[in-house]
């Protein structure tokens, strides 16, 4: 399924929830439902600088795809995770950078959400479009970086300027 498509499947499950009491109770649930994000908890080097709440945030980039796991000591917040895992895990970084977040507007998130909250998400959506833009850069510019980041697996020399030039340009067309 691809990122258009979840998000129209994620603003149907939403359609009949017309007030912010049923889509709050709704995000709860949805966080109550996600499983334990334990690779997120597992360090604080893990914890979202900058969210009013405690927010963790893990990603793994395997066989192209990039994989997340979100977790939040709010309720709210963690079902909003939900939803952004649900959205971008599995997906390739190419297709995270050039997404557009519409389900926000479409569920009636954006007129509803605290200033807390819609930080908490513009952080979130920060971090995976950063990871997702570092990987497509990687993926770019022909460079596997091995797990210490320090060298190239195909033995091109590495040249970190241009991969943080890659990355900011990714960012900055992704946002």
């Amino acid at each position: 399924m691809t990122v258009e498509e979840t998000q129209k499947e994620i603003v149907n499950e939403f359609e009949d929830r017309k007030n912010w009491f049923d889509k709050r109770k709704y995000l709860i649930q949805l966080g109550k439902e996600m499983p334990f994000a334990e690779k997120a908890r597992a360090t604080d080097d893990n914890l979202i600088r900058g969210c009013q709440v405690s927010t963790w945030f893990y990603s793994e980039f395997k066989e192209g795809r990039m994989f997340y796991e979100i977790d939040s000591a709010s309720a709210i917040v963690k079902g909003i995770a939900a939803l952004m895992v649900r959205i971008f895990s599995g997906k390739t970084p190419d297709d995270i950078c050039s997404a557009k977040l519409d389900f926000i507007d479409g569920v009636g998130l954006s007129e509803d959400f605290s200033p807390i909250r819609a930080n908490s998400l513009l952080k979130m959506l920060g971090r995976v479009k950063a990871d997702a833009a570092a990987h497509q850069s990687q993926i770019d510019s022909g460079m596997a970086i091995k797990k210490t980041g320090t060298e190239p697996e195909n033995g091109a020399k590495f040249n970190i300027k241009r991969l943080i030039k890659n990355i900011y340009e990714k960012m900055r067309d992704a946002l």
